[in-house]
């Protein structure tokens, strides 16, 4: 349970840098509180997205995985974020990606930020 709890937080904050950094990533909130459970609200989704639909993509993907040597993997990200996005925008979360570009800049932030908290962070609490 912790692991899980640690993983939410590192997602929120990655989500948070990248709504932070990328201009077509909206977070809204009309307080603080809000903002931070709008975070953690989509980081959940993204959690979600990331377990069942992910590995599923990335198996039916594996052939031109291979053929881009990983690069696609970046593409894949993206539009797990884009995903996020629209299932946020369909229960009404203040979370919105503006596109495919806007997608892929804020996936390379996220996976960057979950990169460093893994470094700081003990190996059990990996963060995708």
């Amino acid at each position: 349970m912790k692991n899980l709890i640690i993983r939410l937080l590192a997602n929120a904050v990655a989500l948070a840098v990248a709504s932070w950094l990328v201009a077509g990533i909206t977070l809204q909130g009309a307080t603080t509180g809000k903002r931070v459970l709008t975070l953690l609200i989509v980081a959940a989704i993204f959690g979600v997205v990331n377990a069942i639909v992910r590995p599923v993509v990335k198996l039916l993907s594996l052939p031109l995985l291979i053929l881009t040597l990983g690069l696609l993997t970046f593409v894949i990200n993206a539009l797990m974020l884009w995903l996020t996005s629209w299932i946020t925008g369909k229960l009404d979360v203040q979370f919105h990606v503006d596109g495919f570009w806007s997608a892929l800049l804020g996936a390379l932030i996220i996976t960057v930020v979950g990169m460093i908290i893994n470094v700081v962070l003990p190996d059990k609490a990996e963060v995708h």
